[in-house]
């Protein structure tokens, strides 16, 4: 075993094996595998394997399109051909119509990917699956790629061939220590001697916490108990002359598909449980939980009901063993927070199935520091302080109850909540807010008319769409206030302080005391990475000149990786972050400057304090930091309290906006509001795929000035010319909106995909924002975005359709 190595990869499963073999397809050939026991010996041996396309975002079905195709080029290599079921065929069944809803925009979705799916009714399900009952049963979604393969023999395959290319594999190898030195690289000890890394890959299974722990970092990954059984042998099967599909219940909460000439059928049970929270015996190796099928009677019931044959056959084998869960479901691939040159690859639930791409998408981000991808829905960064055990815990047990049950648009589900609040949560709670949630926040997300106020989720239009009118009509008439919390908010100082952020965004930072810009900040690849507002606040008895960098509520840990790693030897830079010390109340609208002025000193008006202006006042006895900046469109002032004054500060301006008829608004009207004005989310318009050029922000790149990140492959870009445009589109439909991945089409192809789409009250548009080909991104172009299996038509038109001028703000 050598003792200095670029890569070390901790762990043995299907992610570590997937993680070096394809560190190799990058063309790293001195990269090490290390392995406590046997490979596969943790949760992979006894998974199902089942692999499917369907994924809830892109990213998902991109990474599970290349498992699919890497795994059937693996099946059929002359020299180690291995068992995979390719091309079986899998129904998700549903039994009501927002269910069917939600599989047709996931076809849509899926298409933009080049992936086919079907969307059938339940007679068609009967047909393709001749084991199932219709009753009860509306249709479902087909994903004809769906299939099973072999874990084991998977995992041996990629080991071979990272082999080949030159890695290393060493099994019944533990990782006792990892320490990091001072540049940055790792020491890896093991029994059989230290090892020098560069770069250091958690991807341990449900021993994820061992290693985090001799990093001195928790991850937010749980284990679940997880039950199938395997039957004998099933006589229809054996006479249908051809394998059964794969079945995924949401009604009755089971899996299926074909073992031989049996079925595997696998549980969600409700009376779930957790595994491993107070430690894994170090001798659980190719080891199961004990059988516990009295656990899993309801939903057995329930397969039965739909799979009538089960009753008539016996059970072969149980398997009873962990598997793992993050807060979200969706796993942690890509950097750990907080450490340099460490990556991980954990919480992989569905791990044999999706463990090909997730590999694929590490490995990229290790070699050329981003993946094809934007990889956000799985980056380890998006759970900052709150994902702690017991959270961890609440939110995979509530995840396993409805695995098969996605989340609808604007579904926020109980578990673990409330978790991080401020102290107007009670106190808006009780003005009637319904709450979302950001990064862990409560949010106002709209406000209920009556505390018996309940929304009925889906993916058109319901209830909710005239209160959001309601509140958006009186922040454009009148004044409306919000709270947003958890905005990440860095303060930074230091001699070099605006030197350096000068280097971090391609364009200009507002240099001079009392001003507000906006800025985006590049990858190496010259493509978006972060926007950020920047206000420079002068000298006071508050504190030295110093400069607010202000960020999307789920980027804290994100944006302080990408600044503390670009910091020089020598530069004189602090960055603090303030993220959980101060709130924003927002008011917006005409009336706004009015209130203002009735609750603080000094001289608001439009010459006084202009628009992208900043400073310290007090509202009413709270001290505040008073940005004019807006996201409605509407004249607006961002107040920055502490939160230890914030309930004063919202008093103040309640009791003050009583005669201008203040009223509360919601996350759900900014949305309405930004998509009118063309102002964009970080991570939902904002991708690591696209330039500022092509995501439309030319306005904010100075490429005049010398040495700012990523400005050399922004010129590459430029001159190889823009691979899509981000558009705004006025949709003709007035029942639903387009949800992010919707595919655009034009003439019968996919030309484009949604990012974001809500209707715009105040000009009574429907809008999508999206990225299309160039050629079709004049106004006037038109198209057609498959909205829940309909194509409705589509026009180019003019970003910003509300007050163009940007008049309103500057008021």
């Amino acid at each position: 075993m050598k003792a200095r190595t670029r890569v070390v990869v901790i762990g043995g499963g299907i992610a570590g094996c997937s993680t070096l073999y394809h560190l190799t397809q990058e063309g790293w050939s001195d990269v090490m595998l290390l392995e406590r026991d046997e490979l596969t010996s943790g949760t992979t041996w006894h998974s199902a394997a089942q692999v499917t396309n369907f994924g809830m975002t892109q990213t998902m079905v991109g990474l599970k399109s290349h498992s699919i195709a890497l795994y059937k080029e693996l099946s059929e290599d002359p020299d180690y051909p291995i068992n995979y079921h390719h091309g079986d065929g899998g129904i998700r069944l549903a039994n009501t119509e927002a269910q069917m809803d939600g599989y047709r925009h996931f076809a849509s979705m899926a298409r933009g990917m080049g992936v086919e799916f079907e969307v059938i009714d339940a007679a068609e399900c009967a047909r393709r699956h001749p084991l199932i009952s219709t009753e009860n049963l509306i249709g479902g979604l087909w994903d004809p790629l769906d299939g099973d393969i072999d874990p084991a023999q998977l995992c041996q395959a990629l080991a071979r061939r990272a082999r080949a290319a030159g890695a290393e594999i060493h099994r019944n190898t533990p990782v006792t220590a990892l320490t990091q030195r001072g540049d940055d690289t790792w020491e890896v000890e093991t029994p059989r001697g230290t090892i020098h890394a560069d770069i250091i890959v958690n991807a341990c299974g449900y021993r994820v916490n061992e290693v985090g722990a001799m990093m001195g970092v928790h991850h937010p990954v749980a284990s679940m108990e997880h039950q199938y059984f395997v039957t004998e042998e099933i006589p229809a099967i054996r006479e249908a002359g051809h394998r059964m599909p794969l079945i995924r219940c949401p009604i009755s909460d089971f899996y299926s598909r074909q073992e031989k000439l049996g079925l595997l059928v696998g549980f969600y049970e409700q009376d779930c449980r957790t595994w491993g929270m107070d430690g894994i015996d170090p001798k659980f190796t190719n080891a199961l939980c004990p059988d516990d099928l009295d656990r899993v009677t309801d939903v057995l019931e329930g397969a039965f009901a739909r799979m009538p044959a089960l009753t008539e056959v016996g059970i072969h084998t149980i398997v009873n063993g962990p598997i793992t869960y993050t807060i979200d479901g969706a796993p942690l691939v890509g950097p750990i927070p907080g450490k340099r040159n460490a990556y991980c690859i954990i919480g992989l639930r569905a791990g044999l199935g999706e463990g090909g791409g997730h590999g694929w998408l590490l490995a990229q981000q290790i070699v050329r520091g981003e993946a094809c991808y934007d990889t956000w829905v799985i980056d380890p960064r998006r759970f900052t302080g709150h994902a702690n055990v017991e959270l961890t815990a609440l939110k995979a047990v509530e995840d396993y109850r409805n695995e098969f049950r996605f989340h609808f648009p604007h579904e926020h589900r109980p578990a673990g909540r409330p978790l991080k609040t401020t102290p107007l949560t009670p106190v808006l709670a009780a003005e009637g807010a319904a709450f979302g949630l950001v990064n862990g926040w409560e949010r106002i997300d709209y406000i209920k008319p009556a505390p018996e106020f309940a929304e009925t989720l889906g993916f058109r239009f319901n209830e909710v769409h005239a209160l959001v009118a309601a509140e958006v009509a009186a922040v454009q008439s009148g004044v409306g206030m919000t709270e947003v919390n958890g905005f990440n908010r860095f303060e930074i100082t230091g001699r070099d302080a605006h030197d350096f952020l000068d280097r971090m965004v391609c364009g200009r930072v507002p240099r001079k005391a009392g001003r507000v810009g906006l800025g985006y900040l590049l990858n190496h690849h010259g493509a978006v990475k972060s926007e950020a507002t920047m206000a420079t606040l002068p000298a006071s008895d508050r504190g030295p000149e110093r400069i607010w960098y202000g960020s999307a509520a789920a980027s804290e840990y994100h944006d302080m990786d990408w600044l503390t790693a670009h910091l020089r030897p020598g530069e004189d830079v602090r960055i603090r972050s303030l993220t959980n010390e101060w709130t924003i109340l927002v008011l917006a609208g005409p009336k706004s400057r009015d209130v203002l002025s009735l609750v603080t000193r000094g001289d608001m008006s439009a010459k006084a304090f202009p628009w992208l202006s900043v400073r310290e006042a007090f509202i009413g006895t709270a001290p505040a930091i008073i940005m004019s900046v807006s996201f409605s469109g509407e004249l607006a002032y961002e107040i920055h309290v502490p939160n230890a004054q914030l309930y004063a500060a919202y008093l103040a301006l309640r009791e003050a906006g009583d005669a201008h008829g203040l009223r509360l608004f919601g996350s759900r009207a900014v949305e309405s509001m930004r998509l009118e004005k063309g102002y964009m989310h970080w991570k939902g318009d904002l991708l690591t795929e696209f330039d500022p050029f092509e995501t439309g922000l030319d306005r904010f790149v100075t490429l005049e000035k010398p040495g700012f990140v990523g400005r050399e492959a922004l010129l590459a870009r430029r001159e190889a010319g823009p691979t899509k445009r981000l558009v705004t589109l006025s949709v003709s439909c007035e029942d639903r909106a387009a949800h992010s991945g919707s595919s655009v089409m034009r003439a019968g192809r996919v030309v484009g995909t949604v990012t974001s789409g809500d209707w715009g009250h105040r000009t009574g548009l429907n809008l999508a924002l999206a990225f299309v080909e160039p050629a079709l991104a004049n106004p006037g172009t038109p198209m057609a975005i498959d909205m829940l299996g309909t194509e409705f038509a589509a026009t180019v038109i003019p970003p910003s359709p509300y007050d163009p001028g940007s008049l309103r703000v500057r008021a």
